[in-house]
């Protein structure tokens, strides 16, 4: 697996031309995520643009649509077409959600949470080897928001991650905006979630924005990152060292220069960290 370092940004195309005209913007981005499933149809005016701007900047997949969690069959097709477009491009990684996403061949468009439970992770540790196979590669697994827990749960969702990572080999893409809404909704430590997290295996950071609909937060990736956000990403810094970490933002997408200063704070967040380990 090819290490990103730095920080970077999900590209949107909102912001194709100010990556086509100014590659890396003036070097305060490091790197670039896309979500895989934009790319899988052959030629297009968005993989074209894709191919000119991975020459300049190394890029990271991320997908939607694996639902390694779910009972059906795992879609090999698609599986086949994530491995030609990682082939093509030549990501760092590919990573998907650690969740299911639809049932009987319906997709619901939505990243279901698992059950807790040794019978999910029973399901999930041969289907992750299956895709692992099929794409060639480590996959990389993100850690979803959810707002409604299962009464069948037997642990909790870090224990949970951190048996599946054991049981697997696979890696985990943390999202501390996930972390931070769950432990809202859910009423758990969120502190202590980031420490459960074996360093070894996080390879990349999330952050993002969220919702707030008072009773429960909703991860809707459309607002910039909150404080809390920022104080559990410190946290994570100091538990994990220096992750890859980018910002994650899908609707009311702003001028890129809003999101580059969002990147220079997660830049100054390191920084600190880095500084108060020196001199503790």
């Amino acid at each position: 697996m090819t290490n990103l370092q730095g920080f970077g940004l999900g590209l949107r195309r909102e912001h194709y031309h100010d990556f086509l005209e100014r590659p890396r913007t003036g070097g305060r981005v490091d790197w670039l995520e896309v979500v895989s499933e934009n790319y899988l149809v052959p030629g297009g005016r968005p993989l074209a643009h894709l191919e000119r701007i991975r020459r300049d900047t190394p890029i990271a997949m991320h997908g939607v649509a694996m639902s390694i969690g779910g009972t059906d069959a795992l879609d090999l097709a698609h599986l086949r077409a994530l491995r030609a477009l990682a082939d093509r491009i030549e990501p760092a990684w590919v990573s998907d959600h650690l969740c299911w996403t639809g049932v009987d061949g319906r997709n619901l468009h939505d990243l279901m949470p698992m059950p807790y439970t040794e019978a999910a992770l029973a399901h999930l540790v041969p289907r992750i080897a299956h895709a692992q196979d099929v794409l060639g590669r480590r996959l990389v697994l993100e850690n979803v928001s959810s707002y409604l827990r299962f009464a069948a749960d037997e642990m909790d969702e870090a224990d949970f991650i951190v048996e599946l990572l054991r049981r697997t080999g696979c890696a985990l893409l943390l999202d501390i905006n996930n972390v931070f809404v769950n432990s809202v909704n859910h009423g758990f430590d969120a502190r202590a979630f980031i420490t459960a997290m074996p360093a070894d295996r996080v390879v990349q950071i999330h952050l993002a924005g969220h919702s707030d609909n008072g009773d429960h937060l909703v991860d809707t990736h459309d607002a910039p990152v909150c404080e809390a956000v920022w104080s559990l990403y410190a946290q994570a810094v100091r538990h994990l060292g220096p992750v890859p970490t980018m910002i994650e933002r899908d609707d009311r997408i702003p001028p890129l220069d809003e999101l580059l200063a969002e990147l220079d704070r997660a830049r100054e967040i390191v920084a600190q960290v880095q500084a108060e380990a020196v001199t503790a």
